[in-house]
């Protein structure tokens, strides 16, 4: 357990995407945390002009699993826009 433990301490953390809404970067987090990945979205309070001030939320991981991050939300745009709905429709 004291591996594991100094390993975090040496952790770093790495941007692999930014959004303009908040709500759209927890959606990352949340495909990132089913695919396995641990992330966090960190500028909420700047995103969306809360503070009057313009910024991003960034979606940030650990450095190890940045990679693979990256893959996933690549994967995401990839699908075609009307999936969702086209598998809702053949569902019912």
């Amino acid at each position: 357990m004291k591996t594991e433990s100094h390993e975090m301490d040496d952790a770093k953390l790495v941007t692999v995407a930014e959004r303009d809404l908040e709500s759209a970067a927890l959606i990352l987090v949340s495909v990132l945390k089913d695919a396995g990945i641990r992330a966090i979205a960190t500028g909420g309070f700047t995103a969306g002009f809360r503070a009057e001030a313009p910024g991003v939320v960034k979606v940030q991981t650990f450095e190890v699993d940045a990679e693979r991050a990256r893959q996933v939300i690549s994967e995401i745009r990839e699908l075609p826009d009307d999936m969702i709905a086209t598998e809702s429709r053949n569902t019912e």
